[in-house]
């Protein structure tokens, strides 16, 4: 079968003729009809970035509708931006803080003369962020700019300051800055100071060919030359015009280049001071100094800035650099902290890979467990498993009470928690490693725990931090996996599990309201009235440690969680409330451990125990697992969850 031609000269046509029609070349009188019809136009670069992040759209969390959302973040409003959505998860803080310094500076608040700085640890996603901003920008509609001009500033510098107020009022726009010395020559000698013919074409931006997106590496302390930021003179031109001659400037330099959009320092305080005192008029004046001897060139850009927590400790602590400290605006980038936002990292990043491996269930959840532990501090108050539940959102209440652990106290405890530990980017490598040595196309669990604590051995830190990490794989993480696999294999022992689940809540429920309302229970076959069954509630409470002296808040609780659910037309299921869900499924896993246990570690299966074997095979297969994994996790199963 021969593949169909593809008409490759049309696609490549229609582009170019699609480009054609948005380019843009007339005089600035032409353009400033269009600044009539469309003030838009000529919007200033923070307004622009702001524009484009809001453009696709921001959702308003109601964290009251959220149980979940509630827990995690209690009354505050929460706004997620479809800008940020595919590609960062678990710091919509942080997003926040970003959008509302553009915001500020859009509306011309003190922001827009202010430095954005992201500070965090490595690898969580300051350099992401970056890059999804002057992303943005390329795909932006162009803006105007002087035919011709090294820094395309916006055309309305031509008009005379003398005439700004009445042109501005006429337009509905601010005219703010200056002609560039080269743009201010060229008016002169090449159109005789008649402003409405100098040409306005559009341009687009581009990180690559340096069009409206400036990048300042950190550059050596040795070899710092202020000509990286605003340009040089152009000695080769020396010998024909006198130095004082704009054309003998060369504005390539970082804030050139990033006029009208963006300038990103990378490891800024890597830099020397001195190397960044162009912050100081850049931001408050909004001008940079020209090449040479030349007078000031205004600038309009949005200049962010990102470094590591060290760095940026260390020059603060210099009070020598109080006049750059005062023009930024400071935003941290924690690691992510949610397990469930924390596992969409690791998707999104295997889904771009070419890996093609089956992945067993709860393969990524492991990885990111440990990535979270590590990032957590220690409380008194809950052990870091318990910690790491309740800020991913889950109802965790305190051992044989029904007091709820509060989530705010435990922040307040560690106020720096998620600016140290181990990075997505190791993470991942680990995920990759187990990926690359797997056999059979297939990875699970057990082998990338094998993978972390090979990689946490490997590690070059300190041998306390490197003891605590392995400590927490072995004690914590693989207790937890034992915890859920148990649960897994319940599951796929016990046919219909959702249902008999489910019977055992609606009974607990009602023998719960019968209790607190101080009713009788009816018996559905005999219509008999029987008091609220004690034992069967205590055998269901236990499970999660509930004392006698507690049991009557709990059920209360209950009680008036599930009516609360109802009265705002919500569903109840057996999931419905998080301590009762965790008592249900302990109470089912206790239910059939020993018919699990043996049968699993039974190295001869008689022809019953055979059948349910395999049923469970199948079962554990219909949710995700395949022969190799499945065998792999029975083995481990036999061997690790019902130690005599």
């Amino acid at each position: 079968m021969t593949t169909p031609e593809f008409d490759f000269k049309a696609m490549i046509q229609k582009d170019r003729d699609d480009r054609v029609k948005r380019v843009f070349e007339s005089t600035f009188l032409e353009y400033l009809q269009l600044v009539k019809s469309n003030p838009e136009v000529a919007v200033l670069a923070h307004q622009r970035l702001y524009d484009l992040i809001v453009a696709k759209g921001t959702e308003v969390v109601r964290t009251d509708e959220n149980p979940r959302l509630r827990r995690i973040y209690g009354n505050d409003i929460i706004k997620k931006y479809a800008f940020f959505e595919e590609d960062f998860f678990g710091i919509d803080k942080t997003i926040m803080k970003i959008v509302r310094y553009f915001h500020s500076a859009a509306m011309a608040g003190e922001e827009s003369r202010q430095v954005l700085y992201l500070v965090g640890p490595v690898g969580a996603g300051k350099s992401s962020l970056m890059e999804a901003l002057k992303k943005s920008l390329e795909v932006a509609a162009p803006v105007y700019a002087l035919k011709g001009c090294p820094m395309r500033e916006e055309p309305l510098h031509l008009v005379p300051k003398h005439l700004r107020k009445e042109f501005e009022e006429t337009l509905g726009v601010k005219i703010e800055g200056d002609l560039c010395p080269v743009c201010r020559y060229r008016l002169k000698n090449e159109y005789a100071g008649e402003y409405e013919r100098f040409p306005v074409e559009s341009v687009g931006f581009s990180i690559r060919s340096r069009k409206g997106i400036g990048v300042v590496p950190p550059v050596d302390p040795n070899n710092q030359d202020s000509s990286i930021l605003t340009g040089s003179v152009d000695i080769s031109k020396i010998d024909l015009y006198p130095e004082d001659d704009p054309r003998v400037l060369s504005l390539n330099g970082a804030f050139n280049a990033g006029n009208r959009g963006i300038v990103e320092f990378i490891e800024v305080f890597k830099n020397e001071t001195e190397y960044l005192h162009t912050m100081i008029t850049a931001t408050q004046e909004k001008s940079i100094p020209s090449p040479g001897k030349g007078a000031m060139i205004y600038f309009d850009g949005v200049i962010v800035a990102h470094s590591n927590e060290a760095e940026w400790n260390k020059f603060k602590s210099d009070h020598t650099n109080e006049a750059i400290l005062d023009r930024i605006v400071r935003i941290e980038v924690p690691y992510c902290l949610e397990l469930n936002e924390e596992i969409k990292i690791y998707e999104k990043m295997l889904s771009k890979s070419k890996f093609r491996a089956h992945i067993a269930p709860h393969t990524i959840e492991i990885a990111s467990m440990f990535a979270i532990l590590t990032r957590l501090s220690p409380s008194n108050k809950v052990d870091p498993m318990t910690k790491l539940k309740i800020y991913n959102g889950e109802e965790i209440l305190e051992k044989g009470m029904t007091r709820k652990i509060d989530i705010f106290e435990l922040r307040e405890e560690a106020p720096r928690e998620g600016m140290t530990g181990i990075s997505t980017r190791y993470i991942m490598k680990a995920l990759d490693t187990a990926l690359s040595e797997s056999e059979n196309d297939c990875i699970n669990p057990i082998a990338v725990m094998e993978s972390l604590i090979k990689s946490v051995k490997e590690l070059g830190i300190g041998d306390d931090e490197k003891e605590r990490y392995l400590r927490l794989i072995y004690d914590t993480v693989k207790k937890e996996y034992n915890k859920i696999l148990e649960k897994e294999v319940t599951k796929a022992f016990i046919h219909g599990y959702r249902e008999q689940a489910e019977s055992l809540f609606n009974n607990y429920l009602d023998h719960a309201e019968a209790f607190v309302n101080k009713t009788k229970i009816k018996d559905k076959n005999t219509g008999e009235e029987l008091e609220p069954d004690e034992k069967f509630m205590r055998s269901i409470e236990e499970q999660i440690g509930i004392s006698d002296t507690a049991v009557k808040g709990f059920r209360s609780d209950v009680t008036a969680y599930m009516f609360f659910v109802m009265r705002n037309g919500g569903s109840l299921d057996y999931t419905s409330y998080e301590p009762l869900k965790d008592a249900i499924e302990k109470k089912l896993t206790t239910s059939v451990r020993d018919l699990s246990r043996i049968i699993t570690q039974a190295k001869v299966r008689d022809k019953e125990q055979t059948q349910k074997y395999n049923t469970m095979v199948e079962e554990m297969k219909k949710n995700g697992y395949c022969d190799h994994c499945c065998n792999v996790i029975l083995k481990y199963a036999a061997n690790n969850l019902w130690k005599d």
